[in-house]
């Protein structure tokens, strides 16, 4: 028997896991200011913003324990290494805590799979101290599950943290399928450490979050979902988990 859905039990297991984001192509300083309020006062595992807000995001989030993302080489995933490195180093360098690639999906689609691989290997080199690798692999562009899989393996194996579905500026972002055949590869990688998953694109409600939180469950086990292994990249779905927690009138 399906047990009764509980917004508010969803809500205080999702919230932990959030990337609350930002990455709106109006996004000024004054918004990310409004973001990392709202970070501090709920909790997030992070904030997801564009590189040019890092420094300010860091020092405004300083003792909160929300980590800083940002994004690298997005989101068209396009095939200059050197820029991503360069771009990198800089987020970093502004104190980023953690680096969203876009893998070169394109190149990946049209069947080169070296140049992903050297981008993701070079974005390995330079993200340590803790610092989290996340190779977003656009999986409505790879579209099959077969496709999905090997991106996320060639991800896992050139030294990647996380796996990310989606940059959410694509026309079909995250789906139940691209997370199980995610999960499968995640489950099946005997890496140092056990890679995560970051679902991104389209959340925008609780029954959203609970989807994708039941599928890691049923596949890795209901232990394994954390922050360190489990994200939820989203911008309106935070106000969704808030209002879950709030007493009914």
């Amino acid at each position: 028997m399906t047990p009764p859905f509980d917004p508010a039990g969803l809500a205080r297991r999702a919230l932990p896991l959030l990337d609350l984001t930002d990455l709106s192509d109006t996004c000024t300083a004054s918004a990310v200011a409004t973001l990392c309020d709202r970070a501090r006062a709920s909790g997030v595992a992070a904030i997801c913003v564009w590189p040019q807000f890092v420094s300010a995001s860091a020092a405004a989030l300083t003792g909160s324990g929300v980590r800083i993302a940002t994004v690298i080489n997005f989101p068209a995933g396009g095939e200059d290494i050197e820029r991503a490195v360069e771009d990198a180093s800089e987020a970093l360098a502004d104190g980023a805590d953690e680096i969203d690639l876009v893998l070169p999906y394109r190149a990946f689609l049209a069947g080169d799979a070296a140049t992903p691989r050297a981008m993701v290997e070079a974005l390995r080199d330079i993200c340590d101290r803790g610092r989290l690798l996340k190779v977003i692999l656009e999986t409505g562009a790879l579209a099959s599950p077969d496709r999905i899989r090997a991106a996320s393996r060639l991800a896992l194996e050139a030294g990647a943290d996380f796996i990310k579905t989606s940059t959410g500026k694509s026309a079909v972002s995250a789906t139940p399928e691209a997370a199980e055949a995610m999960l499968g590869v995640i489950r099946a990688h005997s890496g140092a450490r056990p890679p995560g998953l970051k679902i991104s694109g389209g959340l925008r409600s609780v029954a959203d979050a609970a989807t994708y939180l039941d599928i890691a469950d049923r596949i890795m086990g209901p232990d394994w979902v954390r922050p360190e292994t489990f994200r939820l990249g989203a911008s309106s779905l935070h106000a969704q988990l808030v209002a879950a927690l709030e007493p009914s009138a």
